[in-house]
């Protein structure tokens, strides 16, 4: 089998290290055990390759051969496809998974990047469109905590839907979003000690850290 190749930007600023989307798709390919390498398009001057990749001149992309994938769940989605530690092979149980994942893009990320956009920007006035975005959230919140206050993880076993609902959870807790939520809480703590994230998220900032060097 040849390397699955994952490409990230060359570089970000230090915000958002740690958090960058193709972290979720390492994390993935680490929990499968496939083989991988990564490669890099520029962060600024993005061009018309990367755009052939991925229209929204975003990060990240995988290619499999002449198969390429953009987008962090299609790419997890394919991925699970091939690996039985990532997704199970009965109906039932893929199924599960696939509604998780859903979920964790169309319900609780709908939610909480509005939210943590605002964070980031470190606007702080209160207004009727900033109160909006924080009933907004508190509501997913309040019944992701619910769910997860009685299982370990999504769908029985751990999948690509708690790649990605930890990750966007991990977001909120990031700004102390998650105080009130305490199964939210201990469900990222469970998720992020997992070996694969560990290894996933250490290779994402070391290679970020080598392109500082390389910049300067």
């Amino acid at each position: 089998m040849s390397d699955y190749i994952l490409t990230t930007f060359d570089w970000v600023p230090e915000v958002p290290r740690g958090y960058v989307r193709d972290l979720r798709v390492r994390w993935a390919l680490e929990e499968a055990g496939l083989p991988y390498r990564v490669e890099s398009t520029p962060f600024r001057n993005r061009n018309a390759g990367h755009f052939s990749r991925q229209p929204f001149g975003q990060v990240p992309w995988l290619a499999d051969g002449d198969t390429k994938v953009f987008e962090s769940g299609a790419i997890l989605l394919y991925l699970a496809e091939r690996s039985e530690a990532l997704m199970p092979v009965d109906a039932a149980g893929r199924s599960k998974v696939v509604e998780w994942v859903f979920a964790a893009l169309n319900s609780v990320e709908m939610a909480s990047l509005p939210w943590s956009i605002f964070i980031f920007s470190e606007d702080t006035v209160d207004t009727p469109g900033r109160r909006n975005l924080d009933a907004f959230l508190s509501a997913r919140l309040q019944h992701m905590n619910e769910v997860l206050a009685g299982c370990d993880w999504l769908a029985g076993e751990f999948s690509i839907a708690d790649i990605l609902m930890a990750d966007v959870l991990r977001l909120v807790d990031r700004f102390d979003g998650l105080a009130d939520y305490p199964a939210c809480r201990e469900y990222i703590q469970r998720a992020t000690g997992r070996p694969a994230f560990v290894k996933a998220h250490a290779d994402q900032m070391a290679f970020y850290a080598e392109s500082d060097k390389n910049i300067s």
